[in-house]
């Protein structure tokens, strides 16, 4: 199983390849859940968990956020400027 670290480096990696451009999170849990394919428990659950650690990131400033986080496609990330 994955940490938390792990799931977190997966998330800052792909959002540094937007170039500052905001993200929705349905495709930032979705490419990292590809990224750590076979290290996240499947499906749904996997999914969950990352979406957790984009709510974490959010809430600890390492990530800004637009809309309701729980809602993966209405809402996006990106790093801070």
């Amino acid at each position: 199983m994955t940490t938390g670290a792990q799931i977190d480096d997966a998330i800052i990696r792909y959002l540094k390849t937007a170039s500052g451009r905001w993200r929705k999170v349905a495709m930032v849990i979705g490419q990292a859940s590809d990224t750590l394919m076979g290290e996240l428990p499947d499906g749904e659950a996997g999914y969950k968990l990352v979406a957790t650690r984009i709510e974490t990131l959010v809430a600890s400033g390492r990530l800004v956020s637009q809309g309701d986080l729980s809602l993966w496609r209405n809402s996006e990330v990106c790093l801070p400027t």
